[in-house]
């Protein structure tokens, strides 16, 4: 009967070790592709009229103008001459 009990409580923790060794690379991953996302964006002040924001993974930007004498106008997204589209 104790053999029993042994090989069970091992099994036990053999589970328990498995899953904990899991959680933790799953958690790693996560943190690693929040911190990825955490700087891929970046706002470029061109100059006074123009405003760019960059999207570093992928090369697109969007840009709006800004006319000192108007309303607010929309972000045209634009693609990157440095990278191709693979459409």
């Amino acid at each position: 009967m104790n053999k029993h009990i042994m090989s069970f409580s091992i099994i036990g923790i053999c589970i328990l070790l498995g899953s904990w060794f899991i959680s933790q690379s799953l958690h790693s991953k996560q943190e690693d592709a929040a911190k990825e996302a955490q700087f891929r964006y970046e706002l470029i002040s061109a100059n006074e009229s123009n405003l760019i924001i960059f999207d570093k993974k992928s090369g697109e930007y969007w840009q709006k103008f800004i006319d000192l004498n108007a309303g607010p106008t929309d972000w045209e997204k634009q693609t990157s001459p440095i990278f191709k589209s693979s459409k």
